[in-house]
């Protein structure tokens, strides 16, 4: 039977909230919550009924089927991120999202592997020759900006502003203090700014990267606004590496958890792919898709959805659903087939998968190489787990000890 669910199992979900998910699960897929406060909203927990939400038209990304005071004051704070494919439904979306599926196909991507594999070498280089470090600082968080920042043509010098914007734009708008909706109307007015310039110098000068591309693009077929090239941009920022962040750190957590498969790994290294498959799974950094807005009235698993709903779609409690995984408590880097949806599923499914996996596959690989000793510095129970932004869910630090550094 579906029943009110704290609000607290997605704003501060702990190290263990799938215990708890797997309770609801037992009971109903869908249960009501309280998120954003005073909303009529639906988490749904299990693997089936999120598919089925995923390829629902009726579940609408396009912020005009919000509540009203949902959607103004969505706009009014960060208007900059309202222009991009994750806010629209098709055909839109389909426009939308023509301006960077090409860019991400798993061909171009394997291209930039021989320089993510440098950017990780560097980072590593630059660790001491033994003792401890907070992983997420030196090396999780560096690594997948340095990336996107050179995929997409903008100074990786800039690193704290684009830092900064991530983390006051991604949150919650249902959930901010007074400060906070300050905080997000100067950090769009900045983005705008900065991005502006952005543009305008691409058509100045034109350059060989994704920005330049973006420009030749939208100029040519004349169908996008600079709002929509903005807000496409700063997406990516965003997203392109808080949640490779993530893989990396939560990764990381459960390999040093599960010495078996940490051993594995080593030994065989080839799994590389399979294991980053896994942490996607296990313990995904992504909680929870972007949410959706019930656009009629309908139903899910039985649960009556009134129009104008929200309804948050747990990828996170997908991926422990025993009914699509076995022993999904296990930690397995062998596990196949693995279908997680942690990059969603459908029409809004990650366009950058492609760099997603092959930064953690790049980055597991050369750390367990060149770091034959790895541990964490702190008992497991001192770490602290937080969902720092709207969906994603991921550590605060992680202090590991090394013994010894092999050469690159």
């Amino acid at each position: 039977m579906s029943h009110p669910v704290k609000t607290e199992l997605i704003t501060r979900p702990g190290p263990d909230p799938h215990t708890e998910i797997a309770q609801l699960r037992q009971r109903c897929p869908v249960h009501p919550i309280d998120f954003p406060a005073g909303s009529q909203a639906y988490l749904v927990v299990d693997h089936e009924t999120a598919v089925r939400a995923f390829n629902d038209p009726r579940l609408s990304k396009d912020i005009n089927n919000a509540p009203d005071w949902f959607r103004d004051q969505a706009v009014d704070n960060s208007a900059v991120l309202s222009s991009n494919m994750m806010g629209a439904d098709p055909p839109e979306h389909t426009r939308l999202r023509k301006l960077v599926g090409r860019a991400f196909l798993p061909r171009p991507m394997e291209r930039l592997r021989p320089r993510i594999q440098q950017i990780t070498d560097d980072l590593i280089d630059a660790f001491p020759a033994s003792g401890e470090l907070d992983l997420l600082t030196a090396f999780a968080f560096p690594l997948p900006l340095m990336v996107i920042c050179e995929f997409l043509g903008i100074r990786y010098q800039d690193r704290a502003l684009f830092q900064r914007w991530g983390n006051v734009l991604s949150q919650d708008p249902g959930r901010e203090t007074e400060a906070e909706t300050r905080a997000r109307r100067l950090a769009n007015d900045e983005v705008d700014d900065y991005l502006t310039e952005v543009l305008a110098e691409r058509r100045a000068e034109p350059r060989d990267d994704f920005i330049g591309d973006l420009v030749k693009l939208a100029d040519a077929e004349d169908g996008y606004t600079d709002a929509e090239l903005v807000s496409t941009i700063i997406f990516l920022i965003i997203a392109g590496h808080k949640t490779t962040a993530n893989l990396i750190g939560n990764g990381t957590e459960a390999l040093l958890r599960h010495p078996d498969q940490l051993a594995l790994l080593r030994a065989e290294p080839g799994l590389v792919d399979s294991a980053v498959e896994e942490f996607l799974r296990y313990e995904g950094s992504v909680d929870r898709a972007t949410v959706r807005f019930a656009a009629q009235d309908l139903s899910l698993a039985g649960v009556d959805i009134p129009r104008g709903s929200f309804v948050h779609l747990s990828v996170q409690a997908a991926g422990h659903d025993p009914a699509m995984f076995t022993d999904p408590e296990r930690l397995d880097i062998t596990r196949s087939p693995n279908r997680h949806m942690a990059f969603g599923h459908g029409a809004h499914f990650c366009a950058g998968a492609p760099l997603a996996r092959l930064e953690g596959q790049v980055a597991f690989a050369t750390l367990l190489r060149r770091l034959p000793e790895l541990s964490l510095a702190v008992p497991v129970e001192e770490l602290e787990w937080v969902a720092d932004s709207s969906i994603s869910r991921g550590l605060l630090s992680l202090p590991v000890r090394m013994a010894d550094k092999r050469p690159r």
